[in-house]
């Protein structure tokens, strides 16, 4: 999760920008830089690091402009260098941008402009699209933005200054941006406390739009040129509730960030004419006879979910450990075991702990991991980062989406490399993946109706959450998340076990989580649930959308889009998380930080 900021008006832009950027400093980074309008033209200054390595280059400069853009970012195409930061310029200097999310076809538009005589100083996706504007430019900065961006494909908040204009042009898609309004300036950020100082007047752009901001006003139109309409409104946010971006919890908003967690995992990995997927690992998954996951809590039900399709479509066979257990079962490990340690933080002990056991007994290792720089990074040979930004609710939610996005990939990747998963079907699965952040939008859009369920339900004292097959981890999950900001008692189970056991539990008063998405085990799915309803339970069904005949059995049903079958966990956990959200709200709890829990378990 990048920080933009933008000026345009009368005050020394260097000062604002760098004023917004520390403000967006809770949401990650490791580099920064600005881009300032001078006399003399565009002046760039950018370091990796911290802010404070930005000011200490800017020592002894002077910007004296009015006009410019500042970011910071979080690397996801090339390594945190000075060349990487941003702003990215053209050649002669006189376009430069900023880019927050992944340009998914950069690669094929790099090699094209290559072809044409372009030279790139960075590893980015970004300055791809510095020299498609270049190329687009006749003297109209608004309408070069607007026809490079139709050569793009996926998610999107970019402003472009040239030296040539007095102004901005900024767009998103996906990706947040908001326009600040003052009087004789304008403003420009990604988010609210950048703009706090300055401004309560505020335009949230929407997908698709793109803006010219100038010092006298505003014009947003669509990608076609065509005028659209949005309304400024005041915020009378604190600090902390801008940085929640105006929702009441952190959770929340995390939570809703989750299709822009899903572009920045898949996006620019999605290699759908091949049929593979992109993850810049040396392993050779063809020296790997099995896999080990180790994981802890939210991460190991995203592994469970990992040895499911990793055995579906790589054919090979994994192992799932709970990874405090792990080193005291004395596991068989050799040098064709790979051991596939996920964590949020990267700092979890027992994960830790594990993967060390792994790697004296010779395993291969690679960590799946949120934090850059954390132990696990620096501990394992290779590493898939999930790019989930900075999660502050204690209970993780986009970073399991997240987590579940990269098993996918990683399965796709070990597949294909094996021979065992053919192209036209993976083509399928990419294709299927590329829908996943609209179809989390659409059930996002579904909170009222779960607020409702949540409202009928949030007093009873347990749940039961059930699933199969892959909808498995994802009842888990479920119950993991209401039990830790709720504080109900909530088991999960495979629904075929229900009948060893815990069928005793199930009376009037059971509300009963079902995970009834159309797939393979959709029929013995319903089974279960005529088991349910036979013994008075009351069931709460997550179904595929168009499905009318689980309503005659569920007392309460919830739709999800239709998606591949291997791929509907990460379209129906979100269902979930906003279930134990709004019974933790109605229960009064305090959901960023339940009682007894802690962001990242260091001791074991």
């Amino acid at each position: 999760m990048c920080g933009i900021v933008g000026y345009v008006g009368f005050r020394k832009a260097t000062d604002v920008l760098l004023d917004g950027l520390r403000r967006l400093e809770y949401r990650g980074y490791d580099s920064a830089g600005v881009a300032v309008r001078t006399p003399e033209g565009l002046r760039v200054v950018k370091r990796s690091g911290k802010l404070s390595a930005l000011e200490e280059a800017l020592k002894g400069v002077e910007l004296s402009g009015n006009l410019g853009i500042g970011h910071t970012r979080w690397a996801t195409h090339g390594a945190p260098t000075d060349p990487n930061a941003h702003p990215h310029a053209t050649e002669d200097g006189r376009i430069t941008l900023i880019h927050n999310g992944i340009f998914e076809n950069y690669l094929e538009l790099k090699e094209a402009l290559k072809a044409r005589g372009h030279g790139f100083r960075s590893e980015t996706d970004s300055e791809v699209l510095a020299h498609l504007v270049e190329e687009k430019y006749r003297g109209d900065l608004f309408l070069a933005v607007r026809e490079a961006l139709e050569e793009v494909r996926g998610a999107y908040a970019v402003a472009v200054i040239h030296a040539g204009h007095e102004e901005i042009v900024a767009a998103r898609t996906v990706s947040p941006l908001v326009i600040g309004l003052g009087e004789g300036e304008n403003f420009l950020a990604s988010d609210v406390p950048a703009l706090l100082p300055y401004t309560r007047r505020v335009i949230f752009l929407h997908d698709g739009d793109v803006a010219r901001i100038t010092r006298e006003g505003v014009e947003i139109t669509d990608l076609q040129g065509r005028p659209v309409a949005r309304e400024a409104v005041e915020v009378d946010w604190t600090l902390e509730a801008a940085e929640k971006g105006g929702f009441p919890h952190y959770m929340l908003k995390e939570i809703h960030e989750q299709p822009w967690v899903l572009e920045s995992t898949l996006g620019g990995r999605l290699l759908e004419e091949e049929g593979d997927v992109a993850l810049d690992l040396a392993l050779d998954p063809k020296e790997v006879e099995r896999v080990q996951v180790i994981a802890c809590g939210t991460a190991s039900y995203a592994g469970l979910y990992g040895k499911y399709l990793l055995e579906a479509l790589a054919r090979i066979p994994t192992e799932w450990d709970v990874a405090s257990e792990y080193r005291y079962r004395d596991p068989l490990v050799d040098g064709k075991t790979l051991a596939l340690a996920i964590s949020q933080s990267g700092e979890t002990i027992d994960t830790l702990e594990a993967l060390r056991e792994a790697r004296r007994k010779g395993a291969r290792t690679l960590g799946v991991v949120n934090a850059k720089g954390s132990s696990l990074t620096r501990e394992v040979e290779e590493v898939l980062y999930i790019h989930a930004g900075p999660e502050i609710g204690v209970a993780s939610t986009k970073a399991y989406l997240a987590m579940l996005a990269a098993m996918a990939l990683l399965a796709v990747r070990f597949g294909r490399a094996r021979g065992v998963l053919d192209r036209e079907a993976s083509r399928g699965l990419i294709r299927e993946m590329r829908k996943l952040p609209r179809l989390v939008e659409e059930v996002l859009e579904k909170r009222p109706l779960i607020a409702h369920v949540a409202e009928k339900y949030h007093q009873a004292q347990d749940f039961l959450f059930l699933g199969r097959h892959v909808q498995t981890p994802t009842a888990y999950e479920g119950a993991l998340k209401l039990k830790e900001i709720s504080y109900i008692h909530a088991e999960a189970y495979p629904a075929g076990e229900m009948k060893h056991g815990p069928i005793a539990l199930i009376d009037e008063h059971l509300p009963v989580v079902v995970l009834a998405t159309q797939g393979p085990l959709y029929e013995k799915t319903l089974s279960n649930i005529q088991e349910v309803r036979a013994r008075g339970g009351k069931v709460i069904a997550i179904a595929t959308e168009g499905d009318e005949e689980i309503r005659k059995l569920a007392q309460e049903v919830i739709y999800v889009p239709q998606v591949h079958p291997l791929l509907a966990p990460i379209v129906s956990v979100v269902p979930l998380q906003l279930l134990a959200y709004e019974i933790a709200v109605l229960l009064g709890r305090d959901v960023d930080q339940p009682r007894n829990l802690a962001k990242s378990v260091t001791v074991e």
